[in-house]
C-alpha cells in the first residue's frame, strides 16, 4: 500500500494543526479521522494498492521488494507531479535513492527531499503515510467479514501466525490474500506440510 499526497506550500501548516504524524503512533480511530480531512484539504492525492499476486511475481522478475516500492513510488509522483517531493527513502543511501527516483521521472521537480524515517520527519510524508495506512485498515477489516478475524496482518501477531497455521493446515494450501514469497509463509509451508515446497504453490 503507497500513497502520495499534495498540498500547496501555504496549506502546510494545516497538517500540524489537526495533529498528523506518523501513522504508526497513531489509533485505527485517529487514521480513519485524519485521512478524512487530508483527502479533503490536500490539491491532490494517488493510492495504490500492490496486490499479492504482483509481489510474488517480482521474484520471476528478478525484482527486490526495496525495488518494486520504488517503481510504485515513481507512478505516483509521476502522476502527482510535485514541484517539490519528500520522500521516505527504501534505499541505504539516501542520495542513491534520490537519483533512482530522478531516473524513473518523466518531468524535472524543483527538489527532492529523500530521508529515512521520513514519516517521522515530515508532515506532509506522514500524511501520506496515515492515507495508506487507513486504506489498509479497511481492507483488512473487508478481509476479516470474509475469512474470519487473523488479527493485524503483521509477522508479530500470534493471532494472524495461528491463523495461517490453520488455514494451511485445514485447507493444504495457502489463502488467496497472502503473498508465497512471504518469509512466514515459507516457513509455515516448511513446518506444516513438510514434503512440500513452496513452488508448489504456484
Amino acid at each position: 500500500m503507497l500513497c502520495g499526497v499534495c498540498y500547496k506550500e501555504s496549506n502546510l501548516s494545516y497538517l500540524e494543526r489537526i495533529g498528523v504524524k506518523d501513522s504508526k503512533k497513531l489509533t485505527a480511530k485517529r487514521r480513519r479521522i485524519l485521512a478524512k480531512l487530508i483527502k479533503e484539504s490536500c490539491h491532490s492525492f494517488k493510492i495504490i494498492v500492490v496486490p499479492p499476486r504482483e509481489i510474488d511475481e517480482r521474484e520471476e522478475k528478478r525484482i527486490t521488494l526495496n525495488k518494486l516500492e520504488e517503481l510504485k513510488m515513481a507512478e505516483i509522483i509521476r502522476e502527482l507531479k510535485p514541484d517539490t517531493i519528500y520522500i521516505d527513502a527504501v534505499d541505504v543511501n539516501e542520495e542513491r535513492f534520490t537519483q533512482s527516483i530522478l531516473d524513473l521521472l518523466n518531468y524535472s521537480p524543483k527538489e527532492i527531499i529523500s530521508k529515512h524515517k521520513a514519516d517521522d520527519l515530515f508532515p506532509i510524508v506522514s500524511a501520506a503515510s496515515i492515507i495508506a495506512k487507513d486504506k489498509r485498515d479497511a481492507l483488512i477489516e473487508e478481509l476479516k467479514e470474509k475469512y474470519g478475524d487473523f488479527g493485524s496482518g503483521y509477522p508479530s501477531d500470534l493471532r494472524t501466525t495461528d491463523f495461517l497455521r490453520e488455514y494451511i493446515k485445514k485447507k493444504q494450501k495457502i489463502p488467496p490474500y497472502a503473498r508465497k514469497t512471504w518469509d512466514t509463509i515459507k516457513k509455515i509451508v516448511d513446518e506444516e506440510l513438510g514434503n512440500k515446497k513452496i513452488t508448489d504453490f504456484f
